[in-house]
């Protein structure tokens, strides 16, 4: 038998996007997009997958914490370009604003 390890995602962004209702913003973009890609709840937020790449959203404190990661910086701009326009698209009334970090290795 050949064992084979899972390759880890090898570039990571965040964006932390001050709100005063974060916990709606999760539920609302989980929501929406889980009608387009897989989402699991987990205890750290809600992971979602896109072809070659994952998001994250989590819930601070006054704070919505977006995560993209992905094995390219091709696969992460998609990751960051959904998770972004999706969320700016629903928080506009509050001008929200999505800055994400520059990719990290993870």
């Amino acid at each position: 038998m050949i064992w084979t390890k899972k390759k880890e995602p090898s570039l990571v962004s965040r964006a932390e996007v001050a709100t005063a209702t974060p916990e709606r913003y999760a539920k609302q973009l989980a929501s929406h997009l889980g009608h387009r890609v897989p989402v699991e709840t987990t205890p750290d937020g809600d992971r979602l997958t896109f072809g070659d790449g994952r998001g994250l959203i989590q819930v601070g404190d006054g704070v919505l914490v977006l995560q993209a990661e992905a094995d390219g910086e091709q696969a992460l701009g998609v990751v960051q370009d959904v998770l972004a326009r999706h969320l700016v698209r629903f928080g506009q009334k509050q001008e929200l604003v999505v800055t994400w970090s520059d990719p990290s290795p993870a």
